[in-house]
């Protein structure tokens, strides 16, 4: 095996719980290079790993929005980055209908893909002349999609999940005015949403423990509830808006990140900073973090974590960190 592409190309989580399929591959594979292919506008988590050759990055999502031929002639630009090299494996990791197009577009003899049950969208079994197994014995998403890959191509898997994020050694203009906690209150729905009294009673307990509190945003609504979290929470500060990159960046300077089920959290986690997931309605048995000391996930399929709950996990992750200074 030489040359391999993982096919995933959205979102910010789906793309951190890939990450360690590519230590896998290259554990199983020593010398094999990996190629991934992911919509424009995530496809910094992949570059923020070295071990991968090439990231190649099509406007899918922003062509979608505005139809225009700029972002048309940037997609067949992307094919035909794609079709540059010839791959001994495609493995669709994603599972609907772009992504299986991109697959069968992809210059090889062996697609692999998931059987129709496990598919986001039936119609994209088209793609595969190959089909995982099914694997019902994990929990964890991140680990069934390992464990599939590695059963069809006959390999042991270790036990820990290695992300290969590195950042830039630039220091954020955060991190050089002290420890800080980071709350990303936001999600992608209003039934994922916690509540945001619940926020503010959390921020200001932080706040008590000696961290400064940053509130991020991505959209005009996310924005006028950071500040309204910001203006309750002392010393709390709206963060301004930042690329993924950038942002990422300030996570992983943090002392402490607690948020929704949303991929800058579990870009957190794969930094190995302490981390507290937060669910409401989605399921935290299949992609929640859960790292003894420095991961904590709650909540779930209904169940809304209290904020005495959220406030215990905190001091959970927190305890074998280095203490915080008092605020002056």
């Amino acid at each position: 095996m030489k040359r391999i592409l993982i096919v995933k190309l959205t979102s910010l989580g789906d793309m951190v719980f890939t990450l360690p399929l590519v230590a896998d591959l290259q554990r199983a594979f020593p010398g094999v290079k990996i190629d991934w292919i992911a919509d424009s506008y995530c496809a910094d988590v992949p570059r923020w790993n070295p071990n991968i050759e090439r990231v190649i990055a099509a406007p899918l999502r922003n062509f979608k929005k505005a139809r225009s031929w700029a972002g048309l002639r940037e997609i067949f630009s992307a094919l035909r980055e794609l079709r540059r090299e010839k791959y001994d494996a495609v493995l669709d990791v994603h599972g609907v209908y772009k992504s299986a197009i991109v697959t069968r577009l992809a210059r090889t003899r062996h697609r692999w893909g998931y059987p129709v049950a496990e598919l986001g969208e039936s119609g994209a079994r088209f793609g595969y002349n190959h089909v995982f197994q099914p694997v019902i014995e994990e929990d964890c998403a991140r680990q069934r999609m390992r464990r599939a890959v590695s059963r069809a191509f006959g390999y042991e898997l270790t036990r820990e999940m290695h992300y290969g994020l590195e950042m830039s050694a630039d220091t954020p203009a955060p991190a050089a005015k002290g420890p800080y906690a980071m709350l990303f209150h936001a999600t992608s729905s209003e039934e994922k949403k916690w509540p945001i009294a619940d926020w503010i009673a959390v921020g200001g307990a932080i706040s008590a423990r000696g961290l400064r509190v940053l509130v991020p945003w991505g959209n005009d609504a996310e924005r006028k509830e950071a500040e309204t979290i910001a203006a309750s929470v002392p010393g709390a500060e709206v963060m301004p808006r930042l690329s993924i990159t950038g942002l990422a960046q300030v996570v992983g300077k943090s002392s402490l990140v607690v948020g929704m089920d949303t991929g800058f959290v579990h870009i957190a986690d794969a930094m190995r900073r302490p981390t507290v997931l937060l669910f409401t309605t989605t399921s935290r048995e299949l992609y929640g973090v859960n790292t003894p000391g420095r991961a904590v996930s709650m909540g779930g399929h209904g169940v809304v974590p209290t904020r005495e709950q959220v406030l215990a996990a905190i001091d959970e992750v927190m305890a074998q960190q280095p203490p915080v200074a008092s605020p002056n």
